[in-house]
C-alpha cells in the first residue's frame, strides 16, 4: 500500500512544503516581534510588523489549501498562477513591511500594494478554480 505522502502531486507537495515553510517562518518572526522588538519599535511600528506576519502566515496557510484543492481536482494553471501570486504576495506584502521595520526608506511601502493585489488575484483564482466545471 503506498504511502499517502508518496502519492501527492509534485505541485502538492511544493505547495504543502513551501506554506508549512512560510507558517513556520511567520511563527517564528511573530515571536520575534512579541519579544525582541517589542521594546524597540513604536506601537505604530509594532502593529505593522504584526500585519505583515499576519498576513504572511494566512496566506501560507491558503498556499497549502491550494495544494490541497490541486491534489483533489487536478492541477490546473488557475492554480499553478494562485500559489505564484500567494508567494509573491507574501514576499511584496509581508517583506516591505518586515525591510521598513528594519529601516529601509519608507518609500519602500509603494511595494506593499502589489502583494495585497497578488492576494486578491490569487484568492480570485482559487475561487474560478472551484466555481469551474471540471474539464471531460
Amino acid at each position: 500500500m503506498p504511502s499517502p505522502i508518496a502519492s501527492l502531486t509534485p505541485f502538492a507537495r511544493r505547495c504543502l512544503a513551501a506554506g508549512a515553510s512560510l507558517m513556520m517562518l511567520g511563527v517564528m518572526l511573530g515571536a520575534f516581534g512579541a519579544h525582541a522588538l517589542q521594546a524597540q519599535l513604536t506601537p505604530r511600528q509594532l502593529s505593522s510588523y504584526q500585519t505583515g506576519v499576519q498576513y504572511q502566515m494566512l496566506h501560507a496557510f491558503g498556499l497549502m489549501i491550494v495544494g490541497i484543492v490541486a491534489q483533489v481536482t487536478g492541477v490546473t494553471p488557475r492554480l499553478r498562477w494562485s500559489a505564484r501570486l500567494m508567494a509573491a504576495g507574501i514576499v511584496f506584502f509581508s517583506g516591505s513591511i518586515y525591510l521598513m521595520t528594519a529601516g529601509a526608506s519608507r518609500s519602500l511601502g509603494m511595494v506593499a500594494p502589489v502583494g495585497g493585489i497578488s492576494f486578491m488575484a490569487a484568492w480570485a483564482l482559487l475561487a474560478w478554480h472551484a466555481l469551474s466545471k471540471p474539464s471531460s
